[in-house]
């Protein structure tokens, strides 16, 4: 699954990671410090653009070269050390300009949040009518807006052709390899299934799920200090009263609580759908060899086989009923946590509307991205399904045992031929 596209992955992976902690730490260390008193220095929260300028600012142009020279010496190193991998650019190169790409859009997020202050509040003070609000200092915020939408449009609509080629690439390696191995894959139930839909699949899904924990990653990076500098605006919290950094710890709380409160309420749903993945190949094959043997898909294999599907499917249904009281209540619940949490503070008048916008815009980006767990939970379980049925060709092929719910699979088998004899 993965050392047909990366290459030597264990060691990709773990190289990757603590090369990411070491450039990490070399930028809060050094560079940042460096860019700073070499005339990179950042801008203070109040001063930064609401427009396109902000991309130009110094301190974000230095930083747009720290991660470029961090990323081309990480992936030159990993060009040269797999000279031979057929698919390096794609794996190595493609990995490192879909990471910066999605730091770039969420730096997008950043001006858009920038933009709500000014806007919130010139809504307010046109609602209460106070002096000096025109039409055209509306128009101008908004042809702002339009500005910042059209190049999130644009890096959105590249970044989406982009990474469905390399998707696509991922797909390609593993159904070349698989191939290459047929002979040890085919007696494994469902093969050409793992083979021209499981790989797809799983290539798909696993990239969505590393795309968004990489923008979850980039938007804590980005957003958490816009949400500790936004915290002094809260005076109290209900219950509570003054927390310092409260709008970090209500997000941190929040998240955990709903990560955890799903992980339990989900925990039979990835067996339950390899299950079903299982009992529909089952009765498709029945059904495809009854094309062309008469003896196949008679009427009361047919009823058994589709009374498996039908017991699996049930049985999902009742697991994911309870499952989505729990999804539906926290996602219905945190529509709200966060206004609730500021009632003391909007009643004490101390933020404006544009205030109120820019909080509820950055809790919403710490809270979600500390809720990947929760957003992506589906995702997973069906990413888990997968694995599991593409783990059996891997152990054919490294000549290792089958998974155990593959051996019954073919122990079932032969008793079957046996008893056909």
């Amino acid at each position: 699954m993965f050392h047909s596209f990366f290459p030597q992955p264990r060691l990709f992976f773990t190289s990757l990671i603590v090369w990411t902690l070491v450039a990490i730490a070399g930028w809060y260390l050094f560079a940042a410090g460096f860019g700073a008193a070499h005339g990179f220095a950042p801008v203070s929260e109040e001063q930064q653009p609401i427009d396109l300028s902000f991309f130009m600012l110094r301190e974000n142009l230095w930083f747009y070269g720290y991660f470029l020279l961090s990323a081309a010496i990480f992936c030159g190193a990993w060009h040269i050390k797999a000279v031979n991998h057929p698919w390096k650019i794609w794996s190595v190169w493609g990995s490192a300009l879909i990471i910066f790409v999605t730091y770039f859009g969420v730096q997008i997020s950043v001006v858009i949040n920038n933009w709500r202050r000014p806007f919130g509040d010139l809504l307010q003070n046109a609602l209460v009518k106070k002096p000096g609000v025109s039409v055209e200092n509306f128009y101008d915020l908004m042809l702002v807006f339009a500005q910042i939408a059209f190049l999130s449009m644009f890096v959105s609509i590249m970044t989406d052709f982009f990474t469905s080629h390399y998707i696509f690439r991922w797909r390609t390696a593993m159904n070349d390899f698989y191939m290459s191995k047929w002979e040890k894959l085919r007696h494994i139930e469902g093969a050409s299934q793992r083979v021209q839909e499981d790989t797809m699949r799983f290539s798909s899904t696993l990239e969505g799920l590393g795309i968004s924990l990489i923008n979850s990653v980039m938007t804590l990076v980005v957003f958490l200090p816009i949400l500790l500098a936004l915290s002094t605006y809260v005076t109290e919290l209900p219950f509570i009263g003054k927390v310092p950094n409260s709008l970090f710890w209500l997000a941190l709380f929040w998240s955990v609580f709903g990560t955890f409160l799903l992980a339990f309420a989900g925990i039979k749903l990835p067996g339950l759908n390899f299950k079903n993945q299982r009992v529909e190949a089952a009765y498709r094959k029945e059904l495809v060899y009854g094309e062309d043997h008469g003896d196949r898909a008679q009427p009361a294999t047919v009823v058994e086989l589709f009374s498996n599907v039908r017991r699996n499917y049930f049985r999902m249904y009742f697991h994911y009923m309870y499952f989505n009281v729990a999804r539906y209540f926290y996602l219905q619940a945190d529509n709200l946590f966060v206004i609730f949490m500021l009632v003391p503070t909007i009643v004490a008048g101390v933020i404006t509307y544009g205030i109120f916008q820019q909080i509820s815009t950055a809790f919403g980006q710490v809270s979600n991205s500390f809720q990947y767990l929760v957003n992506s939970w589906t995702t997973i379980i069906e990413l888990l399904s997968i694995h599991k049925r593409l783990k059996a060709f891997e152990a054919a092929i490294d000549d290792e045992p089958l998974p155990a719910i593959d051996r019954y699979y073919l122990e079932r088998q032969a008793e079957n031929v046996n008893v056909d004899a």
